[in-house]
């Protein structure tokens, strides 16, 4: 069992910066791919970016790239989500995920583990 918290949530005015970050802790070993997707209020959770194990492959949303960026420390167990020009339309509660996989996903129900989420709300 893999068990994810993410921290760095908050309100924030449009244009400014966030940085998410997501730890996680338990059955850690092995490698594995990890992702950040939001939900927003009345819609489906949607895909924001992924990371592959090696950290070498990332992929991103059409809407974020280029104002976000994922990395990850394998040695803390831990990936970020460094979030830039912040849009009212980024509020969401925004959720880590690991994949049983090195390789990274843009699906949801391709992920094994998920964490509590992060609350990011963009004021305009």
């Amino acid at each position: 069992q893999v068990q994810l918290v993410e921290s760095g949530g908050g309100l924030v005015q449009a244009g400014g910066s966030l940085r998410l970050s997501c730890a996680a802790s338990g059955r850690t070993f092995g490698r594995y791919a990890m992702g950040w997707f939001r939900q927003a209020p009345g819609k489906e959770r949607e895909f924001v970016a992924a990371i592959s194990w090696s950290g070498g492959s990332t992929y991103y949303a059409d809407s974020m790239k280029g104002r976000f960026t994922i990395s990850r420390d394998n040695a803390k167990n831990t990936v970020y989500l460094q979030m830039n020009s912040l849009k009212p339309e980024d509020t969401a509660v925004y959720y880590c995920a690991v994949r049983r996989s090195s390789v990274a996903s843009t699906y949801t129900y391709e992920y094994d583990y998920w964490g509590q989420g992060t609350q990011v709300t963009v004021s305009s």
